[in-house]
């Protein structure tokens, strides 16, 4: 009979409940003014594997693009950003008017002279001289920048804030219902390590039949064929996957309770479990363990949907 230790003490099913991880699909609204105008900020984040901004201002702060995105990625690890600016209300930039007098004057001479040469006997109107080009144009007035950037960054920062709320928010659920799988997970882990000892018990009486049967009428040693057996049983041992496994779940609950973005290494180590699984499964030729193997992989395949949108 074979001596099977327990492992039972690496699985940890009691949950403690820190900080939530945060979602990576949310939505935030910031404003901030003052008497003469107002910037409005909205950010959309939904899932993706890095961090990919996209931001959408006003033509004319162009500029202060890099500073957005240098703040959004103080706060944000991965995910895909959509950052909308407007502004409402007067900047100290816009479009003005500008009257060329000196332009006007050539004109008003030139129609004169024209006029006299020609013997027209045409006065001379303010509208004759508005057809003209250029004698009035409209001047674009580039904007300080850097005057707008501390009232347009208190708006940002108030987007991201009231975006980071409702990640947390929904991480919190997700939070739960990872938990919840990850409990399913564990069972299977605890009842496969159950019946593991009996398996390999039967895996090697089985061994030792086939293989009297083989050498009938051969003079062997029972102690060299006893220890054989065990050999060729003991390559069935899965106690170095379970616990794997049952480390692996207990560093899912440590990220679980990480106020770090751990998105990324959840995802590794649930390649983990299904790289130990398929492990465990080949090693072990026994239809009920088989099928416990297809539920700890629908199993995994449910932590990493869910995963998936964890920061």
């Amino acid at each position: 009979m074979f001596f099977y230790p327990s492992f039972l003490l690496f699985i940890n099913f009691h949950r403690k409940i820190y900080m939530r991880p945060r979602s990576m699909t949310g939505f935030g609204r910031g404003e901030s003014g003052n008497a003469e105008r107002t910037w409005v900020v909205e950010i959309r984040t939904v899932n993706h594997r890095f961090l990919d901004q996209r931001v959408v201002l006003p033509s004319a702060f162009a500029a202060l693009e890099e500073q957005i995105k240098k703040t959004v990625a103080g706060q944000q690890d991965r995910g895909r950003v959509d950052i909308s600016v407007s502004l409402r209300g007067e900047t100290s930039g816009g479009s003005q008017l500008h009257l060329d007098l000196d332009l006007a004057r050539q004109y008003h001479a030139c129609l004169q002279e024209m006029n006299t040469e020609l013997g027209l006997g045409a006065s001379i109107q303010i509208s004759d001289l508005l057809t003209l080009r250029n004698i009035i144009a409209v001047q674009e007035q580039s904007p300080d920048v850097d005057d707008e950037w501390p009232l347009l960054k208190e708006a940002l920062l108030a987007a991201l804030a009231d975006c980071a709320s409702m990640r947390e928010r929904e991480g919190g659920s997700l939070k739960e219902e990872l938990l919840q799988r990850l409990d399913n997970f564990a069972a299977l882990v605890r009842e496969i390590e159950g019946m593991v000892p009996e398996v390999l018990e039967q895996r090697q009486q089985e061994l030792k039949n086939r293989i009297t049967k083989l050498l009938e009428g051969v003079d062997i040693d029972p102690m060299r064929l006893a220890q054989e057996t065990a050999i060729m049983a003991d390559k069935a041992d899965v106690t170095e996957e379970v616990v794997r496994l049952a480390s692996h779940i207990d560093q899912f609950r440590g990220f679980m309770e990480s106020d770090e973005a751990v998105g990324r290494r959840l995802d590794f180590l649930l390649q983990e479990f299904l790289r130990e699984v398929n492990t465990l499964a080949s090693k072990i030729s026994n239809s009920a363990i088989a099928h416990l193997g297809v539920e700890m992989k629908n199993e995994i395949e449910k932590l990493r949907e869910q995963v998936q949108n964890i920061e």
